[in-house]
């Protein structure tokens, strides 16, 4: 991308060209209806453009940073609750190209279990199961350590596989006095 001294209309564009599609498919996961999307994506980039300096050469964390920043103040500003697209819905507003995350089989499961789970459970697993970030890289966009990261995202897990067995996690028995007791 170049250093910030660089960062003029070209630099813009091919960040806007590059990054674009990532906005809105983030935006789809989190919103109603594909123009707030789209909307939410403009602001996005309206931001980038003004802060232009403070963009990294890796830039879609801190992107998807703004856009997390940037619904929460919308959802402050409604003081009610945000008109979020029901997890079941997600495929029905789909873009095309997008991860195979949301085509393997079970994710109907996947996601009812996600639904029962705390909003920041739901980030830190949505940033790195569906937007495919590391774990240091969805620190970015949570503004914590990548320490807390890993954490959060290994509660997060555990939370999701409790939620999707029929029994919690504490109660099973490990995988490896199963195989002892068989031996």
């Amino acid at each position: 991308m170049g250093p910030p001294g660089k960062r003029d209309e070209g630099w813009f564009t091919s960040l806007y060209a590059a990054e674009y599609a990532h906005i809105v498919r983030y935006g789809l996961r989190r919103l109603a209806d594909s123009d707030a999307s789209a909307e939410l994506a403009q602001e996005v980039f309206v931001v980038a453009w003004r802060r232009r300096a403070e963009v990294p050469d890796h830039s879609l964390p801190w992107l998807y940073g703004v856009a997390r920043r940037l619904l929460a103040n919308q959802w402050r500003s409604r003081r009610g609750a945000p008109a979020l697209l029901p997890i079941t819905d997600v495929d029905a507003a789909r873009v095309a190209g997008s991860s195979g995350a949301d085509v393997t089989v079970g994710v109907a499961d996947v996601r009812a279990a996600l639904a029962i789970l705390s909003e920041l459970d739901q980030e830190i697993l949505r940033l790195v199961g569906w937007e495919e970030l590391t774990v240091s890289e969805a620190a970015k966009v949570l503004g914590c350590t990548r320490a807390a990261a890993a954490v959060r995202l290994h509660r997060a897990r555990r939370r999701l596989a409790e939620a999707m067995s029929d029994r919690p996690i504490h109660a099973r028995r490990p995988m490896l006095a199963t195989i002892r007791e068989d031996l």
